[in-house]
């Protein structure tokens, strides 16, 4: 599985990065390491999943993450997360 993560700010590209994960591991579980691995990389705080993120993850294989979805304030638009390759 590869999910690349975007960080945005004023309709720009700031920072990017791919997450490679080929365990045997699920989906799921594949796609939170991955977002405390970018996380960890990019020094942020891990967001929560709120409903809508939840759903339009399903949906699209892509979420953002707004500064809702997250406890302390934030220095950019939103975190994307995309699933590129299962």
């Amino acid at each position: 599985m590869r999910i690349w993560f975007k960080l945005w700010k004023n309709n720009h590209l700031i920072n990017d990065t791919v997450i490679t994960n080929d365990s045997e591991d699920t989906r799921t579980h594949k796609i939170f390491h991955a977002l405390e691995q970018v996380c960890y990389e990019f020094d942020l705080s891990k967001p929560i999943w709120l409903d809508s993120t939840i759903g339009e993850f399903k949906r699209h294989g892509k979420a953002r993450f707004y500064q809702d979805n997250f406890v302390e304030t934030i220095d950019f638009d939103f975190l994307e997360i995309h699933v590129i390759e299962e």
